[in-house]
Parts: structure tokens; C-alpha cells; sequence
């Protein structure tokens, strides 16, 4: 149930992320207690961070500041040693956080004064909201590397993760036409448009999405839900599960729904099943969402 409801709100997460940040033009903003910067208040890097966000707490791990992670929300299962908690990223609580004693926070989402109620008790904040383009990820890194003193490491990250993403964007053949696909969140058929980070991912490996005109004036904020009768008549050559876990969706259970026997993506067994994580969290393993695209296109003769 929790992961149905998250799913249909990821739009409205995004969009509250984004007012969070104010006039910055990157989904993160810093702060530190007040009259001092992140880059006063721990000169040699903070020494007990707390992360309120999936995405973060991998990078962190990533860039080697592992050791310094003191505690994880309850979302944070990758990697397996993080210390994952009972904090929730989606209703914060200050007097929680402020019980591992952090001298540095990383939040995804601000519900309301968490941010400020941190501040006031003298700890340093990062908040990036969720990343909108491949680059925002690769600036969240360098942010987080800045923040905690990690600046070499993280931007070693980014360099890699550029340097895999583009042989796996010059592996894939050219078509004379291009391949369409049907990206799933969850078996509502929620899905994404080009226009979003997943859509992006897709677009370097010369795909053309099946949803994009389900949401051609944007008003679904490139998440339409999609009806069977739209895909049943899109027909795309490729479907993507980005929904085995929390609706334990699969090749078997899409080739059961009425009617979708005869789509072409059945017919071909060109069904892949994504991790949901790795599909969602737009960290160090975008390389791995790009990787299970690129490979399904290159298996297609």
C-alpha cells in the first residue's frame, strides 16, 4: 500500500522539492546554523552525518564518506551496511535527527520548518530535492563531495559514471526506425514522458517513448496514468518494470493482463524486469538503469 501511494505522488514530491530550493536553479540548496556556512562549520569535513534521502546516503557511500554516516531513514537500503533507521524521509522528525547528533544533515524533502528547527539547533543542512536531468545528478555528487569534504572522490564519480554512460550510449546500433517503449511505475499503469529524468535515460539509447503523447501539454508533469486501451493501441516494441517489487510485477503477469497478449513487446518477450531502486534513485547507479536499457536494445536483432 505505502509503495502505491508513493508512486502516484512522485510528481507532487518533485514539485515541492524544487520550492524548496527557492531561486537556486539546481534541485539542492546548503545552509549551515546560523552566520556560519557548511564551510566553516566543519573545516576538516563533518564527522557524524545523518541522511534523510536514498539518493544521498549511496552517493555518500560512493564517495567514501561511509565512515562519517551515523545513521540512514528507513528507506536507505543500499548498500546493505548503511545504517539504515526508523527516520522517515517523508514526515522528518527534528527531535529524532537531532538524536544522533549530527553536525551535518542531508534531506530530500522539506515538509515544512525541518530545515530551519535543524538550523536553529546549530546543525548544517544540505536539501537536494530529486534530480531532473542526468546533470543535476552529476552536480548533486560534486555538492555532496563539497559538503563533506570528499571533494577528489566525487569528482571521480562523476567522470566514471560519464565516462560508462557514453560507451554504453556508443554501444547501441542506429536504427533505421527507432524502437518505442512503455516504461511501468506500478500496475495502475503510471508511467513517464521524455520529458522526466527516467525519460532522459531512455532517450540515450535512441527510444521513443509509447506515453509521450498521453501528456503532450505537460499537465500530468510528464507522470500520465495510462489506460490498457492506450497501450493495447501504442503497441510498443519494449516494456520496462519498474514495479517487481512493490507490485511484484513480472513477464508472466503482464502476458496475463486482458488483451496484452497480443502486444508486440509479449509477442517478442521483450519484457524487462528493472530493479524499482535502481529505476528510482538517481545516484551513482543511473549507470546500472542506463546499463539494463542498453543491453535490452542490443539484444534485439
Amino acid at each position: 500500500m505505502i509503495h502505491r501511494l508513493i508512486r502516484p505522488l512522485m510528481v507532487a514530491i518533485a514539485i515541492i522539492a524544487l520550492a524548496a530550493c527557492g531561486s537556486s536553479n539546481s534541485p539542492m540548496a546548503m545552509s549551515g546554523s546560523p552566520g556560519v556556512d557548511l564551510g566553516t562549520a566543519a573545516p576538516d569535513g563533518p564527522a557524524r552525518i545523518v541522511s534523510i534521502s536514498t539518493v544521498a546516503t549511496e552517493i555518500l557511500f560512493a564517495i567514501g564518506a561511509s565512515d562519517r554516516v551515523v545513521a540512514v531513514d528507513s528507506q536507505s537500503n543500499h548498500p546493505t551496511e548503511a545504517p539504515i533507521t526508523d527516520l522517515s524521509g517523508f514526515e522528518p522528525n527534528v527531535e529524532a535527527i537531532l538524536g544522533f547528533q549530527p553536525d551535518l544533515v542531508i534531506l530530500s524533502y522539506d515538509p515544512g520548518d525541518v530545515v530551519a528547527s535543524l538550523e536553529a539547533a546549530g546543525v548544517a543542512t544540505l536539501l537536494q530535492g530529486a534530480a531532473y536531468t542526468i546533470a543535476d545528478t552529476y552536480s548533486q555528487i560534486e555538492a555532496l563531495g563539497a559538503a563533506t569534504g570528499d571533494e577528489d572522490a566525487a569528482d571521480a564519480l562523476v567522470l566514471d559514471m560519464r565516462a560508462e554512460i557514453a560507451d554504453l550510449v556508443d554501444s547501441v546500433e542506429p536504427r533505421e526506425e527507432p524502437l518505442s517503449y512503455y516504461h511501468e511505475l506500478d500496475d495502475t499503469l503510471y508511467t513517464v514522458t521524455s520529458s522526466t529524468f527516467i525519460g532522459e535515460v531512455y532517450t540515450l539509447a535512441g527510444l521513443v517513448n509509447a506515453a509521450d503523447p498521453a501528456d503532450a501539454d505537460g499537465s500530468a508533469w510528464g507522470y500520465p496514468q495510462l489506460s490498457a486501451e492506450y497501450l493495447l493501441d501504442a503497441d510498443p516494441d519494449l516494456i520496462f518494470l519498474a514495479d517487481t517489487r512493490c507490485c511484484a510485477q513480472d513477464a508472466e503477469t503482464v502476458a496475463a493482463r486482458p488483451g496484452w497478449e497480443s502486444l508486440t513487446a509479449v509477442e517478442t518477450g521483450r519484457i524487462v524486469e528493472l530493479d524499482d531502486d535502481v529505476a528510482s534513485r538517481w545516484g551513482p547507479r543511473v549507470v546500472d538503469f542506463v546499463r539494463a536499457i542498453v543491453n535490452a536494445v542490443n539484444a534485439i536483432d
